[in-house]
Parts: structure tokens; C-alpha cells; sequence
């Protein structure tokens, strides 16, 4: 996992971002402004605490953690959930179960693919009944 630790600049967005962001019930405006938004994301690991920091000219996220403990997070796009991050197969996978009735849970994983390049797939899904 030491290989996902560092600073990551979001160069570029997969062309399924906004369906992504349509389906966890992000609105039309935010949506628009998460597509043009540059970001950054910072990954560091000290003993079994980690920490996320998102920042961007939209809005910022910092996120303290354990691998595989569960915690509250709010999403940046506003949304409640009840988040668990775990290490598979090299991955930083980040599980969010939505704690709104009728709304998907996520997905989302980090995954280092050359010295500079990390790469972040959103997915939605149902994770629990």
C-alpha cells in the first residue's frame, strides 16, 4: 500500500464521472461544477492511522481512518454515508454505504498505475439489503 502514499493531481475524469455522480443523487448544478473541477488528492500513512485530503477549488475533504474500521463520513457532494476503506490487492478500496433510504451505495477505488499516475474508479452499487 506505501505505493499509493503520496500527492495525486486529478488530470483527467472517465467519461462515466457524471453517471456516476447522477446515480448517488448528486444534483444537476453540483454535477457541473464536479466535471470542472482540478483537484488534488493527498494519501498519507502513519502506523495504522491514514488520512485522505481532497482539496479542490470546489470544496475540500479530509478523511482520518483505519483499514477496515467503519466511520461516518459526509461525501463532498453532501451525502451521508458509513464509509470503510480496506487494502485488496494492492488497491485503496473505499466503501460507502449510504445511510439514505433509496440511495446507491459506492465504490471507489485508488489504484497506482506508474510513478506518476494513480488512477480513481467511482462505481455505484448495493452493498447491503
Amino acid at each position: 500500500m506505501a505505493k499509493l502514499i503520496g500527492k495525486w493531481k486529478l488530470e483527467t475524469q472517465d467519461d462515466n464521472w457524471d453517471e456516476y455522480m447522477k446515480a448517488v443523487g448528486v444534483g444537476f448544478a453540483t454535477r457541473q461544477i464536479g466535471k470542472r473541477t482540478s483537484s488534488w488528492e493527498e494519501i498519507k500513512q502513519n502506523g495504522e492511522d491514514w488520512t485522505l485530503n481532497i482539496t479542490s477549488t470546489f470544496k475540500n475533504v479530509y478523511l482520518q481512518f483505519k483499514l477496515g474500521e467503519e466511520f461516518e463520513e459526509t461525501t463532498m457532494d453532501g451525502r451521508n454515508v458509513q464509509s470503510v476503506f480496506n487494502e485488496e490487492d494492492g488497491k485503496l478500496v473505499h466503501y460507502q454505504k449510504s445511510t439514505t433510504v433509496g440511495q446507491p451505495d459506492s465504490v471507489v477505488i485508488r489504484e497506482r498505475v506508474d510513478d506518476h499516475t494513480m488512477t480513481v474508479v467511482c462505481n455505484f452499487q448495493t452493498l447491503h439489503e
